[in-house]
C-alpha cells in the first residue's frame, strides 16, 4: 500500500466541498440553507486554501532538514561528510573496524551512474565527496545488493569471497567477518550498512536493534525532507489546486507520525546498547526511565515534561557508548586514563546529545544529574529549588534503581531497604518531595 493511500484516512471529510464539486452549490445553496450557514460555508472555501498554506508553511519550517536528517551529530550540512559521521559514530559504538554507507541513487540529485553507490565510510575514503565510482548495479549478485533488494540482514564469515562480497577497500584479507543492514523502514528501502569486522564474533540483539531503529529513522526522515520540498514548492504556487495540498498535508501528517515513532524507537534502542556496553544486564537505563516517569506522573507534571524526563532518564548515560567495553568487564584497578575517560563520560553524553537535534531539550536535565539539593554537587554547585526539576526526579530515580540491582561488591538491597538509604539523604542530596513521592509510589 502506497503511502499517498494510507493518508485518505487523515484527510477530513468535507460534504460541501463535494456537493460543489458536483455543481450542486447553486441548487444547495437556494432551496435548503439558511443565508447565514451560506456565509459560513464561503467563508471556509475562501480561507480554506491560505490555511492549509500557513499549515504547510509551518509544517516545512518545523521539520526543515536541520530539524530531521541531523540524528547522529553534524556539523556540516555537506551530505558526504553527514554520512561519514554516521559511519564512524557506528564504528565507536559497535567498535567493528570500519563502517561503509550505501545509497540509492534515488535518494541523490545529479546524474550517478551506479545504482547502489558508496555515499559514506568511516575510513579515508570519502573525504572529497560521495564516491561515485563505487557501487553496483542493482543486477549484480552481490551481498550488499541482496541486502538492500530484500530488506533483510546478510552476515558473512571469514571468506567472504565466497559470498560475492568485496570491500570497498579492495582488501578484505584482515577482515574477519561481515554484517550488511539495509537501511530501510516499512514502506521503502534507500540504502544499506556494511560493518566489517576483524573476527566473526556475532553482534549483539541490543545493538541490532540500534541499527535497525538508526536505518528506520534515516528512512523517515529522508521521506519527510522528500516532502517538505514538495510543499515548499507547492505553497508558493497560486495555481496548485486545493485538493492536491489537502493530499499534500495529510501525506505529511503521516510520516510525521512515522517519524515520531522512529524517533522514541532510536532513543530506546540506544538506552539499550549503552547498557550492553557498559555490561549491565538489568536494563538499569529503562528501570530508571520507568520510575522517573511514574514520579512525574505522580506529580502531576504536563505530558511533554514527562516525556522529556523520560528521555532523559533513558540517555543519562549515553556517553559510555564511545568507550571501549574492556572498560567495564576489566577485573584489575583501572588506569589513570581509563578511569578519567569514565569519568568524563556524561561530559561526552551532552556532547552527544547537542548533536542529535530532537533531543536537545532533555540536556540540562542530563547536565545538571550530580547537583545535590544542598548545594555541594556538580558542576555548578546548584541547590534546593534551582536543580531542574527533572534532574531532581531522575537522580533520585537513578540512586534508587541502582541500588535495587545487584554489584561485584554487594547484593540486590530490598524495595524496603533502598528507599531507606535513599530517605536518609533526603534534604542533603535528593529533593524530600521526590524522595517522598517515591516512597508512595513503591509502597503502592
Amino acid at each position: 500500500m502506497s503511502m499517498f493511500s494510507r493518508c485518505d484516512k487523515y484527510m477530513e471529510n468535507d460534504p460541501f466541498e463535494e456537493i460543489f464539486a458536483l455543481n450542486l452549490g447553486d441548487f444547495i445553496t437556494e432551496h435548503l440553507l439558511s443565508d447565514e450557514l451560506t456565509k459560513k460555508i464561503k467563508k471556509k472555501i475562501k480561507t480554506e486554501p491560505q490555511s492549509i498554506r500557513s499549515q504547510l508553511n509551518e509544517l516545512v519550517s518545523i521539520y526543515s532538514i536541520e530539524n530531521t536528517l541531523d540524528i547522529l551529530g553534524f556539523q556540516n550540512q555537506e551530505e558526504y561528510l553527514l554520512y561519514n559521521a554516521v559511519a564512524k559514530t557506528i564504528v565507536e559504538m559497535l567498535e567493528v573496524m570500519t563502517c561503509h554507507i550505501f545509497l540509492s541513487k534515488e535518494q541523490v540529485k545529479g546524474n550517478i551512474s551506479k545504482e547502489l553507490f558508496l555515499a559514506g565510510s568511516s575510513a579515508d575514503i570519502c573525504q572529497k565527496g560521495y564516491r561515485y565510482d563505487i557501487g553496483y548495479a542493482l543486477s549484480e549478485d552481490n551481498s550488499i545488493v541482496n541486502s538492500f533488494k530484500n530488506k533483510e540482514m546478510i552476515s558473512l564469515g571469514a571468506d567472504q569471497s565466497n559470498n560475492n562480497y568485496v570491500s570497498p577497500l579492495g582488501n578484505t584479507s584482515n577482515v574477519g567477518g561481515v554484517d550488511i543492514f539495509p537501511i530501510c523502514n516499512n514502506q521503502i528501502c534507500v540504502g544499506a550498512i556494511v560493518l566489517e569486522k576483524k573476527t566473526k564474533n556475532v553482534i549483539s540483539d541490543d545493538y541490532k536493534a540500534l541499527l535497525k531503529s538508526i536505518s528506520t529513522l534515516f528512512t523517515t526522515s529522508l521521506q519527510v525532507q522528500t516532502l517538505v520540498e514538495e510543499a515548499t514548492i507547492l505553497v508558493n504556487d497560486e495555481s496548485v489546486k486545493l485538493s492536491i495540498l489537502k493530499h499534500l498535508r495529510a501525506e505529511l501528517t503521516v510520516i510525521l507520525g512515522d517519524l515520531g515513532d522512529a524517533q522514541q524507537s532510536f532513543v530506546e534502542r540506544l538506552a539499550d546498547a549503552v547498557d550492553e556496553k557498559s555490561s549491565n544486564k538489568n536494563k538499569h537505563s529503562k528501570n530508571t526511565a520507568l520510575i522517573a516517569q511514574r514520579i512525574a506522573q505522580e506529580l502531576g507534571l504536563n505530558e511533554k515534561t514527562k516525556d522529556l524526563i523520560y528521555y532523559a532518564a533513558l540517555l543519562q548515560n549515553i556517553g559510555k557508548i564511545v568507550l571501549p567495553q574492556e572498560i567495564f568487564v576489566k577485573k584489575e584497578r583501572l588506569t589513570k586514563e581509563e578511569f578519567n575517560k569514565l569519568n568524563n563520560s556524561p561530559n561526552v553524553g551532552v556532547s552527544i546529545l547537542m548533536k542529535i537535534n530532537f533531543l536537545s531539550e532533555i540536556i540540562p536535565y542530563i547536565h545538571y544529574l550530580k547537583e545535590r539539593w544542598d548545594g555541594t554537587g556538580t558542576p555548578d554547585g546548584l541547590s534546593g529549588l534551582g536543580i531542574p526539576f527533572g534532574s531532581r526526579i531522575i537522580a533520585v530515580a537513578d540512586a534508587y534503581c541502582a541500588l535495587r540491582e545487584s554489584r561485584s561488591f554487594r547484593n540486590e538491597l530490598s524495595d524496603e531497604e533502598a528507599l531507606n538509604i535513599v530517605s536518609e539523604e533526603a534534604g542533603t542530596k535528593w529533593d524530600p518531595i521526590v524522595v517522598e513521592t517515591l516512597k508512595q509510589i513503591e509502597r503502592i
